[in-house]
């Protein structure tokens, strides 16, 4: 329990009258508090006056409020031209902008750094409900561009700013130091007190652990008091004469930094800054200082500066302990990699790492601003194409006991189909295996087109190459074969299997044909090649036609032309890990071969491509029955796990099959 809570009164110093009674007021946040300490919530538990933005109602098209603005501006340039404009107006949409693309390098940092475990400070998950609560991170944003025009419009001063001026600045820096984090160090021990923390304050405190957009998480009303509070270091100078453009974009800047930093959930303030200027610990926080506020509640309340914290008794006492365990680190090494790679351009923002609104909804749900960053997607495809040297992490999972990470290769789909580009990825993917059998990694799937026959026979040359691999290579096919068989409808008396005979496919078709069930084809190639590996008496269930067309299709790659031959009502099957592109209405398409996971499994808070939320693709679930079970036996080139074995693994498991034949 932090200091705060073991004192009932705050003495640390003799205060002034006019303190006394927010002295008074912060002794208030007793065990109350707790009551708001609800992870479950989507706003404060019981909401107060002006909790939501005004422009929630508008949803995507909350941007809208700031069309006034942005037409006023290409009037004015339409008009009179660049030279009309003053500093302070050029700077106002770009200042919004750079805002914009600092917290989003915070976030992918961040969640790569926490996926690493490198210098993490709260080891607990993140869930789907605080990323959907936290997706209006940028309402401050556009709060702010309101607030810079309206200052713009009604403080003549404001037009004259310079692009610099150093008294301006110095004046800026002491009025943070001394009114701005006095006052919110008491505002914000004031928002501990039971009345405002269940109306306002627990909708930040809903995320325990944090990440740096988590800062920014607060009900209107709050912000509307921040923005008083700083505006007192930025409209002082400009009152006074001495303001300039430039200082207040790098207050803002600051600000912005220092909120990232403080949420960020991973260590990263080297000791050697304190060790080489020691007063600095009263004047800048640390990630692992603030992280005690959300877990403890209690204590260190400062804004950036802790020494209020230090003036009024309420710094944890663990805070150096926490800093200097998380600033070591910890080494820690996964069960099961899964090993997969982007798929699309736009697969890069769906990354973990990538942007989190979008990286938490299924990949084909459009986003209305994905136009907008094209040129970023590009630019990110040809920096993984050039400097791209080996696989990242991205994500890291947990099952109980049982630790799993995400690898993914730096190349793209289009890249697997370039013969020239065949060696280099091979090489990537034998670089990931030998580092996970270095490191200790039990098992590790191949993920989408890591396993593809052409570029290394479903992982088989890396174990022919490596025989003494401890690691073991898994490709899913078993379990895959498995979930599409339980998809086929209960009473089914004939399938139609189109498209290429994969691994998987064949498999099925197999199994179908055992059961007395009749697989028609209608490619003559691939029906003389299954047919002579089904036994004899099995043969007169596959048959060659053109004709009398089943109502269920199953295959790799079923295109447009085959899927207009399918008869009305029929139902597709996807065999791949890729799913079939939908152009019939009059039809039903199944998912991809998937799973959902238990409620054990933590940390999933992204979608694994196209798959909806806490369901995951059947290839990569056998990579982790592989690990569980402790199978020794590699699931690559023709080796293919039992079937039923896979499949009772992982209904005892806790996965739920999407369908039920």
């Amino acid at each position: 329990m932090g200091c705060f809570s073991q004192c009932p009164t705050v003495h640390a110093y003799k205060m002034r009258g006019e303190l006394k009674a927010l002295t008074k007021l912060a002794e208030l946040a007793v065990s109350q508090e707790e009551k708001g300490r609800v992870s479950s919530i989507t706003m404060a538990t019981r909401p107060g006056p002006f909790t939501e933005w005004p422009w929630q109602w508008m949803g995507n098209f909350k941007y809208l409020v700031l069309a006034p603005a942005v037409l006023h501006t290409a009037h004015r340039v339409a008009t009179k031209g660049w030279a009309d404009l003053d500093p302070a107006y050029v700077t106002m949409l770009p200042a919004l902008l750079l805002r914009m693309i600092h917290n989003q390098i915070w976030i992918s940092l961040s969640r790569y750094q926490t996926a690493r475990r490198k210098n993490l400070i709260v080891d607990r998950s993140i869930d789907f409900e605080q990323v959907d609560r936290e997706r209006s991170w940028d309402d401050q944003i556009i709060f702010n561009g309101l607030e810079f025009y309206l200052a713009y419009a009604l403080i003549p001063n404001v037009r004259l700013l310079p692009v610099w001026r150093t008294d301006g600045a110095i004046i800026t820096v002491l009025l943070h130091m001394a009114p701005v984090e006095f006052l919110y160090y008491w505002f914000h021990r004031a928002l501990h007190h039971h009345f405002l923390y269940s109306r306002y304050h627990s909708h930040h405190h809903a995320s325990i652990v944090t990440e740096p957009i988590t800062s920014v998480i607060h009900p209107f009303a709050e912000h509307v008091v921040y923005f008083m509070l700083f505006s007192i270091p930025t409209l002082t100078p400009i009152f006074m004469g001495c303001g300039s453009v430039l200082g207040v974009v790098l207050y803002i800047a600051y600000i912005d930094f220092m909120n990232n930093m403080g949420h960020c959930n991973f260590e990263l303030m080297p000791k050697w800054i304190f060790q080489v200027f020691p007063p600095l610990k009263y004047l800048m926080y640390t990630p692992s200082f603030h992280s005690l506020h959300h877990t403890q509640f209690r204590t260190n309340y400062s804004l950036f500066m802790p020494f209020y914290d230090y003036m009024y008794n309420t710094m944890d006492k663990s805070s150096d302990e926490l800093y200097e365990r998380s600033l070591k680190g910890r080494d820690e090494t996964p069960d099961l990699v899964h090993l997969t790679h982007m798929t699309t351009l736009q697969s890069t923002y769906h990354l973990r790492i990538g942007i989190a609104s979008i990286a938490s909804k299924p990949s084909d749900d459009p986003v209305w601003y994905s136009w907008m960053i094209w040129p970023v997607a590009w630019l990110s495809m040809v920096l993984a194409w050039v400097y791209g040297s080996s696989a990242f992490v991205i994500e890291r999972l947990q099952m109980k006991k049982f630790k799993m990470q995400t690898w993914a290769i730096p190349r793209y789909n289009f890249q697997y189909g370039l013969n020239w580009e065949r060696e280099s990825i091979n090489n990537l993917i034998e670089k990931a295996i030998l580092d996970a059998d270095e490191k200790g990694v039990k098992v590790l799937s191949l993920g989408l087109l890591n396993q593809a026959k052409p570029l290394n026979r479903s992982g088989e040359i890396f174990t022919q190459k490596y025989p003494k691999i401890r690691v073991r290579l898994v490709d899913g096919s078993g379990l895959a074969t498995a979930v599409v068989l339980k998809s086929i409808p209960l009473g089914t008396k004939q399938v139609f299997l189109c498209g290429s005979t994969s691994k998987v496919a064949c498999a099925i078709a197999i199994a179908l044909c055992e059961k007395g069930i009749q697989v028609i084809m209608n490619q003559k190639k691939e029906y003389v090649t299954l047919k002579s590996r089904l036994p004899e008496s099995r043969t007169v269930y596959l048959k060659f036609s053109n004709r009398n067309m089943p109502q269920i299709w199953i295959g790799d790659n079923i295109d447009d032309k085959q899927q207009e031959r399918a008869p009305q009502g029929t139902t597709f099957i996807p065999t791949s890990q890729f799913p079939l592109k939908k152009i019939r209405k009059d039809c039903t398409y199944l998912s991809t071969p998937a799973m959902k996971i238990p409620e054990t499994m933590e940390n999933v808070h992204t979608c694994e491509n196209w798959l909806p939320r806490r369901v995951m693709s059947a290839w990569r679930i056998a990579g982790i029955l592989h690990a569980l079970e402790g199978w020794d036996m590699h699931e690559c080139g023709d080796d293919m796990m039992d079937i039923e074995k896979t499949w009772s693994a992982a209904i005892k498991h806790g996965f739920v099959p999407l369908t039920k034949g």
